[in-house]
């Protein structure tokens, strides 16, 4: 630095030195942005490297990402920084098992702190071809333990995947599709991920529990959980299931989404066989199936998501009927329209007339609106071709009704009741569930003749 200020005074010669002159032009020749030395650095060039990089300290992550735009030397000035051990330690914060932070939301300050950290990676890297930005970063990143599959020693206790996908999230907004294909396929050679899913999905369910919840936690936390527009969800969601066979996706769509243990984080895969659940335990499988059925996408058919509700049903055997109900009903009208008239077009008639039944009993139970389930019941009615059909079918209706009715009784009499009577329960549900859906034709008829 010293040199160049010299040099700058000698190429005026004949001129008598002023040492008090302030307002003399030489005086700023240094500062002349469009001079050779500052073409490319700007005013920052008196500046040492260090004094620099003490300036970053007092800017925002934020504020440092927006600089990284000046030029290419302040860019690569900042990507230096980001190399050194005081820009690492600001910068790759690491406070991931603060007990406060597992209570928060998504706008907890870590996580928007790699928020910010993504832009600013993001913006450092945007000249570099995607493989390079990729290596670069995983090189940086790969500094953090809790942002590996298998980095962290207390997963559930950890906030290190989220912040990992909050980070990707920014990082690889607004790319298309074949970048975002390019990053998918870079993170399953990063993680294996692949052959860990071919090992779940190959082993008895729950046998293997802990990788498991290393897959959903890397799935849910860095892949899916922190994006704003549903076709980027729907588009990771797509990439995970899409390369396994039917059975596999369903495997997986449960591992991924299916209700697991507060405690320890395993799957819970009997939830669904041993008794009637509840709504938190079937909402994000129903929010999963709705996510690729509502997309439109080429690669998911409404013959497909009608499969894979097939496949689910059954995992890791089948499943109680209110369950499968309860799930149609979350998952919406459209896709619990089509399921049934699957159901009516193949010729299940009593199949669907009990699922019909438990419909009405999930409505009764959960108080969701009875006349919905009737509704439902007119509409798949006009999916049968005859009359006959029609009146076959809800002839049925009324005789499943008796028929659950009936095997709840007997379940009770046979002495096949628990301390705290829930078949009883059930029972009583199940019994105004019939007079509430019954109550309901009536109003539909009698509103028909009348109008």
């Amino acid at each position: 630095m010293t040199s160049r200020i010299n040099n700058s005074f000698t190429l005026i010669p004949k001129e008598k030195y002023k040492r008090y002159n302030r307002g003399s032009s030489s005086s700023f020749n240094i500062l002349d942005s469009g001079s050779p030395s500052m073409s490319t650095f700007g005013h920052f060039n008196v500046l040492p490297l260090e004094i620099f990089q003490i300036i970053l300290k007092y800017l925002s992550v934020k504020d440092v990402s927006m600089l990284s735009m000046v030029s290419k030397t302040v860019n690569q000035h900042i990507i230096n920084y980001i190399s050194t051990s005081s820009g690492s330690k600001r910068l790759l914060v690491q406070n991931f098992h603060n007990p406060e932070l597992l209570d928060k939301n998504q706008d907890s300050y870590i996580l928007e702190h790699y928020r910010s950290l993504g832009l600013l990676f993001k913006r450092c890297t945007l000249l570099l071809p995607t493989k390079e930005r990729l290596k670069y970063i995983h090189k940086k990143l790969s500094e953090i333990s809790c942002f590996k599959f298998n980095g962290c020693a207390a997963p559930m206790q950890c906030v290190g995947l989220s912040c990992y996908g909050m980070f990707l999230q920014t990082l690889i907004a607004g790319w298309d599709e074949i970048e975002c294909h390019r990053v998918y396929n870079f993170l399953c050679e990063l993680t294996n991920l692949s052959r860990k899913m071919q090992t779940v999905v190959s082993s008895k369910p729950g046998s293997i529990h802990k990788l498991e919840l290393r897959i959903r936690l890397f799935c849910r936390n860095v892949l899916l959980d922190h994006w704003t527009h549903r076709s980027d969800s729907a588009f990771w969601l797509t990439r995970i299931l899409k390369p396994w066979p039917m059975v596999n996706q369903a495997r997986l769509l449960y591992i991924i989404f299916g209700p697991i243990s507060p405690q320890n984080g395993k799957v819970v895969w009997k939830k669904m066989i041993e008794g009637p659940t509840d709504e938190s335990s079937l909402k994000s499988l129903a929010d999963a199936i709705k996510l690729l059925y509502d997309i439109n996408s080429k690669e998911w058919s409404t013959d497909d998501v009608i499969s894979l509700l097939d496949e689910l049903s059954v995992i890791p055997r089948e499943w109680l009927l209110e369950n499968n109900a309860h799930l149609l009903i979350l998952s919406g009208n459209s896709i619990c329209f089509a399921f049934m008239a699957s159901k009516a077009v193949n010729g299940h008639a009593f199949e669907l007339a009990k699922l019909t039944v438990f419909l009405a009993l999930v409505c009764e139970k959960e108080l969701y609106r009875m006349d919905w389930a009737v509704k439902m019941m007119q509409n798949v009615c006009k999916v049968f071709n005859s009359q006959v059909e029609r009146n076959n079918f809800l002839q049925n209706v009324a005789s499943a009704f008796a028929c659950v009715i009936m095997e709840m009784l007997q379940s009770i009499m046979s002495g096949e009741h628990d301390e705290d009577n829930r078949h009883f329960l059930n029972l009583f549900h199940l019994v105004h569930a019939q007079a509430n859906f019954h109550k309901e034709v009536l109003y539909m008829t009698m509103n028909t003749v009348s109008s």
